[in-house]
């Protein structure tokens, strides 16, 4: 029987997503939840020299009280496409494979998407490429409450919950980074935190980091 997961669609989602991408035989992304901010959809999280740095992607205010991840636009606030590069640029230009991926990287920063959910996914297959992950994944055709035969993560990998309750067969392997001398391991980055320090090499990581699976 095949394994089926569903997830929220996320920014640069942090290494245990890219882990269920995987791991699982098909992986559907919601697009008809509710849009909740401060989780993974619309941030990320890299290393700095001081720590984890979270990275917000701001959006436009909806005429909706609720309003679908389908529906939500990105904003121009804060010249954030700027301010996000930068940070990438400032944080990982010493890592040993930022330079070889920047410049397809950098093109998702230029280009103004109107939606979040098509500027994550459109991400996430440009990471899947990069590190030679296949996964079948495709968006959700309408909101199920309580989907069968389907394991359900879309709120459980969240960036206030610890990922040691919430999902055990995720054991972060360690690997190398940049500031890990003053900050030590900083486990479940985003994937580019990954790639940009492993790069080709991120894919046995990830497969090293499912440390229950059967």
């Amino acid at each position: 029987m095949e394994k089926e997961i569903i997830l929220s669609s996320a920014y640069l989602a942090p290494v245990e997503y890219y882990t269920k991408l995987y791991a699982y035989d098909r992986i559907y992304v919601e697009r008809f939840d509710h849009y909740v901010k401060q989780t993974y959809r619309n941030r990320c999280v890299i290393a700095s020299a001081s720590g984890p740095l979270a990275l917000t992607i701001p959006t436009g205010k909806s005429d909706e009280l609720k309003c679908r991840m389908k529906d939500v636009r990105i904003s121009d606030h804060g010249n954030w496409r700027h301010v996000h590069w930068n940070a990438f640029v400032a944080n990982y230009k010493h890592s040993p494979f930022f330079d070889y991926y920047a410049d397809e990287f950098h093109v998702f920063f230029e280009r103004k998407y109107e939606f979040l959910y098509d500027f994550n996914w459109e991400l996430c297959q440009w990471v899947c490429g990069q590190i030679d992950l296949q996964p079948c994944m495709m968006p959700t055709g309408a909101y199920d409450a309580e989907p069968e035969n389907r394991e359900d993560f879309r709120e459980l990998i969240h960036p206030k919950k610890p990922y040691a309750d919430c999902d055990a067969r995720f054991v972060p392997k360690p690997y190398y980074q940049v500031f890990d001398a003053q900050t030590g391991f900083l486990p479940n980055l985003s994937i580019v935190d990954l790639l940009f320090n492993m790069g080709p090499e991120s894919l046995i990581v990830l497969r090293e980091s499912l440390g229950n699976e059967e």
